[in-house]
């Protein structure tokens, strides 16, 4: 069940979300969830080399480009709440008042469900690093002993880790296939909002039908034409085998 399920997503940078999970976020924000995205940083200064190949660039023109860019796509995933922290990337620093900010955040939405970057991608440590914060805030927010002001403790969430771009080589293991089909076009227009990162569009419209093909195998479901890959941060319990 969907509906009203509430749906907390953790980008490292503007497109982030939108390549890895955008099918995702859009089924979910169709059918009655609550869906908030944080976007930590605009990627400014290290995933928007297309936009830095314009005649006189600067950090300011960029990153104006690219909010514009994951504020489109967003709206086209039917995300209404979204917040920009404006962070420094390449390197993201990761300091003691962000991780409260992260617990924060948690905490004023008490999750069901959280996604963001997976354990391990070889190619970008702000990436591993925002993996890293998300799981510790995520614990801190389930301790009493952690103390915000307004905000209560939260009960254990579902935790989900995008598919790394460089799926094979950072030993990314999918553990559960989303159907996306229904929302397909959405994701390929909010990819489209990305003229920085251009090259990836195909990529991931290529990742998305693999993934498609995964997804019908495993279910014998044949309705199933496209998909997302995530990782489980922590194994599933139930009373049966399902």
């Amino acid at each position: 069940m969907i509906k009203g399920k509430n749906l907390l997503v953790f980008s490292a940078h503007a497109a982030d979300y939108v390549w890895r999970s955008g099918g995702t976020i859009a089924k979910y924000a169709a059918n009655g969830a609550n869906v908030k995205v944080v976007v930590m940083t605009f990627g400014v200064r290290g995933e928007s080399n297309g936009l830095w190949k314009k005649e006189n660039a600067t950090y300011d023109s960029v990153k104006e480009v690219r909010k514009k860019e994951t504020a489109a796509a967003a709206e086209i995933l039917g995300v209404t709440d979204m917040e920009y922290w404006d962070l420094v990337d390449y390197p993201i620093d990761i300091t003691q008042e962000l991780e409260n900010r992260v617990v924060e955040t948690i905490r004023k939405m008490q999750p069901d469900i959280i996604i963001t970057h997976d354990k391990n991608d070889i190619l970008n440590p702000d990436h591993n690093n925002i993996h890293d914060l998300v799981w510790r805030a995520s614990i801190m927010s389930n301790s009493a002993g952690i103390l915000t002001e307004g905000h209560p403790v939260t009960k254990q969430m579902r935790m989900f880790g995008f598919e790394p771009h460089q799926t094979e080589i950072s030993g990314y293991v999918p553990d559960q296939f989303i159907d996306i089909t229904e929302v397909y076009d959405k994701k390929v227009k909010a990819m489209e909002c990305f003229a920085g990162q251009h090259h990836l569009i195909e990529y991931y419209k290529q990742r998305a039908f693999m993934r498609g093909n995964h997804a019908r195998r495993l279910s014998g479901n044949n309705t199933y034409k496209y998909a997302e890959s995530f990782a489980n941060f922590y194994a599933v319990v139930s009373e049966e085998l399902v």
